[in-house]
């Protein structure tokens, strides 16, 4: 009998350790299901943005989408956010003849002290020459990438050069190497932090010289032939090509829809500027999210209170 209990007790005994490890393990991938589903959880707008604290500007578009102004997001919140994503976000520069000497070197070196600080990030400078390659330094979690750039003799607008060859280098690799991707012209220079809260899937710049400005003076294309056209009455803001971002798709997709603009009005007899094809892109498809003019600031303008804290100094040079 006394025998028959102990093995009764044994095998009790060894089951109870079964139990407890089989718990362990359903914990553990309980913990694990939760983790992956905070990290996939989306994001609400409420959760980091609040219009209210500037009610000296406009915060929120017709449509609903948010216009980052200094004081209305919580960065905090966007980092516990995003730090779990472990996001790579890439940053296109096209850089080529005198712009190179002027403005590369200032452009990366402030780049790297305040884009996406915290984050992984990489430089996409696409040149014709790499000889004039200015000394980079970049801190933690940073890296850039050389692109030749591919001149065709049929086209000699710089704008139209560097689109073609940032959609071929995006289709190649970009949109496999990052989550998310700014084009910026290199006559800027940053300022302060160029931070979370400017991403999302399709970002406009808005243009500080006619933010402050009747809709009606903006400088749309108004010729009707023109594949950039906007009538008069019909606009929602003026955007500087200057800043474009979004994920690689959107970036991508602006980039087919400004190739075709451009060739079916070369058809036609016409020319129009790169920001031309911009505005009316962003006109039918609605930017996700506006920056504003505190992201892109022209320093020979005079800074209006409503300007808290300049992020790009936009030096107004032709590219």
């Amino acid at each position: 009998m006394n025998s028959k209990w102990k093995m009764l007790l044994l095998t009790s005994f060894a089951l109870l350790l079964m139990l407890i490890k089989h718990r362990s393990r359903i914990k553990n991938h309980l913990e694990k299901i939760d983790l992956c589903w905070e990290n996939e959880k989306e994001l609400r707008l409420s959760d980091w943005f609040n219009p209210k604290k500037r009610p000296d500007v406009k915060t929120t578009t017709d449509w609903f989408a948010p216009i980052i102004w200094e004081g209305t997001y919580n960065r905090q919140v966007l980092e516990k956010y995003y730090k779990r994503l472990n996001i790579t976000i890439g940053l296109a520069v096209f850089a080529t003849g005198k712009f190179v000497d002027q403005y590369l070197e200032k452009f990366l070196q402030s780049a790297n002290k305040h884009f996406m600080i915290g984050y992984n990030v990489i430089f996409y400078i696409l040149m014709d020459d790499f000889s004039k390659l200015p000394p980079i330094e970049l801190g933690p979690l940073r890296t850039f990438k050389l692109c030749t750039v591919l001149k065709q003799h049929v086209w000699k607008d710089f704008n139209y050069i560097y689109m073609k060859n940032l959609d071929t280098y995006i289709i190649e690799h970009i949109q496999h190497e990052v989550d998310f991707l700014f084009s910026m012209t290199v006559n800027q220079i940053f300022k302060n932090d160029f931070g979370v809260e400017t991403l999302g899937e399709s970002v406009a710049q808005l243009h500080a010289w006619w933010y402050f400005r009747h809709a009606e003076d903006f400088p749309y294309e108004r010729r009707p032939k023109s594949a950039a056209f906007i009538p008069f009455g019909e606009g929602d803001f003026y955007y500087q090509s200057a800043v474009f971002g979004g994920t690689p798709r959107e970036v991508l997709a602006f980039i087919k829809e400004y190739q075709k603009g451009v060739t079916s009005d070369n058809r036609n007899g016409l020319k129009s500027i790169y920001e031309h094809y911009l505005n009316k892109y962003l006109f039918i498809n609605k930017p996700t999210k506006l920056l504003s003019p505190e992201y892109n600031w022209d320093p020979n303008f005079r800074t209006p209170p409503q300007i808290k804290h300049v992020k790009i100094a936009w030096h107004s040079k032709s590219i």
